[in-house]
């Protein structure tokens, strides 16, 4: 037992030494801090995927105070937010739980963690980071107009339609920010879960991408969704207009990923260049009604099966 504790005394010792520096990296290199950001979490969700969760939450703690007296407080939103989320990737390794626990639970880690700082930045600095983020883009567009009318002598923008974007813009913040924290949260699950198994871990595994078929209880969401736009029209800036408008932005996002992965299975099956998947990713965004449409299509009918046969005659 004594063995055990100072192993783990040890070994805890080590990785929040290994996160304090990826974390001073982050804060002092400025050409690799993305990448130091990226892996930061890792040295936590190793130790919390072979020990328990108290030690777990001790150690994240030990090196975002570390982290503080190193990199500045202005670093420890970010080991707040990072070592959080090991904590939770390697419970959910530690507890054999499946890849989608530990996708939801890593996303909700982040948006959750995200929310504190917020509050904290809001309550004890005094700083409202979304209020600034409108400003700023105010700011930029208004600059952007005096430029172009200085050169052509006509405004790029006019003033009402700057002021509906940025309404917009502040309607669909809670879904901006719920879409970037799970972005945030799989794409450091994508490229830490490999280095996790490489050192010895029993990883989840996700699916190939191709492979991705989400509910189909999100065509009901969104059949709901356009009804409502429909017939009850709700007031702009209304709590009803905020919702639906937060709702209908992540069902589109879900629809696009839905029909760029329907893509990537037609071609996978057609045998076609992987460089083709790629220039219709890139493709997504601009056709994006086209990649709503497909998705509603992939999921409202079996016309995966449909292709498999055509591929096999």
């Amino acid at each position: 037992m004594p063995n055990n504790q100072t192993k783990a005394l040890v070994q805890g010792s080590m990785m929040v030494a290994i996160f304090t520096i990826l974390m001073l990296i982050s804060a002092y290199i400025p050409f690799i801090f993305i990448v130091s950001l990226i892996f930061a979490p890792l040295p936590i969700a190793w130790y919390s995927a072979n020990y328990k969760r108290a030690s777990s939450i001790f150690v994240a703690i030990v090196g975002c105070i570390l982290t503080t007296l190193t990199s500045g407080i202005t670093m420890l939103p970010f080991a707040f937010i990072l070592a959080l989320l090991g904590v939770v990737i390697g419970s959910a390794i530690n507890q054999k739980k499946s890849k989608l626990y530990l996708f939801m639970s890593s996303g909700i880690a982040v948006l959750l963690s995200m929310a504190v700082v917020y509050v904290a930045y809001v309550q004890f600095a005094g700083i409202n980071i979304i209020n600034m983020s409108t400003e700023l883009l105010r700011d930029s567009y208004e600059q952007s107009n005096e430029l172009a009318k200085t050169m052509t002598g006509q405004e790029a923008f006019q003033p009402e339609l700057i002021e509906a974007l940025l309404k917009t813009v502040e309607l669909t913040i809670p879904a901006t920010v719920t879409l970037s924290a799970f972005m945030t949260a799989f794409i450091i699950i994508t490229l830490n879960l490999p280095v996790l198994k490489r050192l010895g871990l029993d990883v989840p595994r996700f699916a190939s991408f191709q492979n991705m078929r989400l509910p189909r209880s999100i065509l009901w969401y969104y059949m709901i969704v356009l009804c409502v736009n429909l017939f009850m029209r709700p007031e702009s800036g209304s709590t009803v207009d905020m919702i639906v408008l937060n709702v209908s932005y992540i069902l589109w996002m879900l629809l696009i990923l839905q029909g760029i992965s329907f893509l990537h299975y037609f071609i996978s099956k057609k045998e076609l260049p992987n460089g083709v998947k790629w220039i219709a990713t890139l493709l997504a965004l601009p056709l994006s009604s086209f990649m709503i449409l497909l998705g509603i299509v992939d999921l409202g009918f079996d016309v995966r099966s449909l292709v498999k046969g055509k591929t096999k005659e």
